[in-house]
């Protein structure tokens, strides 16, 4: 028999028993690491490459005023912001696949710039507040700073990071970091953002990205439970670690891809009897918290069901009991998660209370559920956008992020939007006025359907006017002093058109007769300042041939008329040409022309014959003679 089957047969077989960590295919790889402050690229001890300081909309760079006292080079070097409003304050990551991603911070103050005052800054993500630095921080983190981390998700390719200061003092950075994760990790829905309030690993230390070298395809960071618990003594009882004996499976697997060092080590509580263990969270109140716990059974001594139940209370409410050996076996890992629901106190305690035998945990998270705040309409934020590359907006003006969102802050400088009855966000006034502004307005201002008033006079702006500048909600058009050319479309005269200022441009064309009438029912129109408008009360007569499209309807009618006697003309002309060729080169006689012509021949074919007949006689020495007739 061939060996072949066998070989196959034997491959199978090691594909099925390989752990699930080494058989999954991981389709997530893009990240970024950006060392904020920094003018070079470096590779920190775990081989991380670090990018330059780059995709910043403003701000300068500083250091913390004592460098040795931190290990990695991201962390010692900081980007600082200046006090203003809006969305200035940015960094807009481009290009980036759509999708789940995880933004992680260090943020630091280390009195870096001599004031000895910690700032009070807001963070939003893709227009959603995420962050609130208050101040005075705690003195452990403004001296050796903090991480921080969230979940979130891109839908237009690029990522908005923004700092916006509420009082005095200077939003900071040192590090910042974005990692794609897959799409149907942590869901709770398509919108909210998740923001990691603890994450901790039960007995092991620190770990995970910027701490060990341990893998996590997410790049979480993983604190020792320590730092949350609070007591696991009852009746003389004490904590124990345990560790695994061997890997444990179920690890590593989408969507979540929780990391196998998380489940080979845990905490029990060991006593007489009733120990139980207990963790508090620090939170904020009037938000929904994500929990997601973390079970493996590692004790060989557990080996059958019922061998180790315990119930998981979350302030005091029994949302489960859980008995990990009947749920996956040994040395599996049994995950499952809880939302608990518009949390009022500052605190979220979680107790492990034993049924039978002693409570266990490998790991535990906690995730603020940010809702989603207001958002522009999507289709007045691809026109603010085009807007802001056709009229070369200044980046000093910060048209980063949404145009309006988060509605606690300002909107762009110069924009000014409104909630619809729907909760939708919308667009009512542009004001950039004196701007020095020298592009064009494009054509999308035509999705901007709120608008009530625009304002961009006394710049440099030129071309065209786009039809769609005249939607029916608009009611102010200050236009004057810019360097606008072509004709006014019909589409400017709107029925909510009050005020019309095109003077100072180089216009032309008749003026329709609507936006007239706009100063005849109290309105105010100028037109002042363009040499080639007329048909207005102060603008020359318009000529015959000429309206307020160009041409008028008769001098184009006149044109097609000349063109067709044209035509005409020339088709005349050529007929007459083609039929004198035609009796150039026709060589046909008269009948009695032809009838003579003939005659002629035939008494020519008669001589010849004689005259032949006449030579043959001759050479025979014979001569005839011919009677008369």
């Amino acid at each position: 028999m061939s060996p072949f089957p066998f070989f196959f047969f034997f491959i199978i077989i090691i594909i099925f028993f390989l752990p699930s960590s080494y058989s999954t295919h991981y389709p997530y790889n893009y990240a970024l690491h950006i060392d904020c402050g920094s003018l070079s690229n470096s590779t920190d001890i775990f081989n991380t490459t670090w990018l330059s300081d780059r995709y910043f909309t403003n701000g300068a760079i500083s250091v913390v005023s004592e460098p040795l006292h931190f290990q990695h080079p991201q962390e010692k070097t900081l980007r600082y912001f200046p006090i203003s409003s809006g969305k200035k304050n940015c960094y807009v990551i481009p290009n980036l696949p759509l999708g789940r991603y995880q933004l992680r911070t260090f943020t630091v103050y280390d009195n870096y710039d001599g004031k000895s005052h910690t700032p009070s800054f807001d963070v939003s993500v893709e227009g959603n507040i995420v962050f609130q630095w208050r101040s005075p921080w705690h003195e452990t983190i403004s001296r050796a700073g903090a991480y921080s981390d969230l979940f979130f998700t891109v839908n237009d390719d690029v990522a908005d990071i923004c700092f916006y200061s509420i009082a005095t003092d200077s939003p900071v950075i040192a590090s910042l970091e974005i990692t794609q994760i897959d799409p149907y990790s942590y869901l709770v829905n398509d919108t909210s953002i998740l923001v990691n309030y603890g994450r901790f690993s039960s007995g092991s230390g620190q770990w995970g990205p910027g701490f060990t070298n341990d893998t996590d395809r997410f790049a979480r960071s993983w604190q020792s439970d320590i730092d949350f618990r609070v007591s696991g003594r009852i009746n003389g009882g004490k904590i124990k670690s345990i560790t695994a004996i061997r890997n444990v499976v179920n690890v590593d697997e989408a969507p979540n891809y929780f990391p196998l060092k998380l489940y080979q080590s845990a905490v029990t509580v060991i006593g007489e009897g009733g120990e139980y263990l207990e963790y508090n969270l620090p939170v904020d109140a009037k938000l929904d918290y994500l929990l997601w716990f973390h079970f493996a059974e590692i004790d060989a001594s557990v080996n059958k069901a019922g061998k180790r139940v315990f119930d998981v209370l979350v302030n005091g409410e029994n949302v489960s009991r859980v008995d990990i050996y009947k749920e996956v076996g040994s040395f599996a890992a049994y995950d499952f998660k809880y939302v608990v629901k518009n949390l009022t106190s500052t605190e979220l305690s979680v107790r492990l209370e034993p049924i039978v035998g002693a409570p266990v945990i490998c790991g535990l998270e906690n995730y603020a559920i940010i809702p989603s705040d207001l958002k522009t309409l999507p289709q007045q934020v691809v026109a603010m956008k085009a807007l802001k590359e056709s009229l070369r907006v200044p980046d000093r003006m910060g048209w980063n992020g949404d145009p309006c969102a988060p509605t606690t802050w300002d909107a762009w400088e110069g924009v000014t939007c409104r909630t619809t009855k729907n909760g939708s966000l919308v667009i009512s006034q542009i004001d950039l006025g004196s701007q020095g502004l020298k592009g064009y307005i494009s054509d999308q201002i035509g999705l901007l359907s709120n608008l009530v008033s625009l304002n961009l006079s006394s710049n440099s702006l030129g071309g065209s006017l786009p039809w769609g500048l005249g939607q029916k909600s608009l009611v102010k058009l200050d236009l004057s002093n810019n360097k606008f050319t072509g004709s006014l479309s019909d589409s400017l005269a709107s029925s909510t058109l009050r005020i019309v200022f095109l003077n100072g441009n180089e216009l032309e064309g008749q003026v329709p007769e609507e936006l007239l009438s706009i100063g005849v029912h109290g309105g105010a129109i100028d037109l002042s300042g363009n040499k080639g408008l007329c048909g207005g009360p102060t603008l020359p007569d318009c000529p015959l041939f000429w309206s307020k499209n160009g041409l008028s309807t008769t001098g184009k009618v006149a044109i097609g008329i000349s063109c067709l006697v044209f035509i005409c003309v020339v088709l005349l002309v050529a007929y007459i040409c083609y039929k004198r060729r035609q009796n150039d080169y026709d060589f046909g006689l008269p009948h009695e022309m032809m009838s003579l012509a003939a005659k002629r021949n035939r008494y020519q074919r008669q001589k010849s014959l004689m005259t032949l007949e006449m030579e043959s006689q001759h050479a025979k020495g014979f001569i005839p003679t011919y009677n008369a007739t």
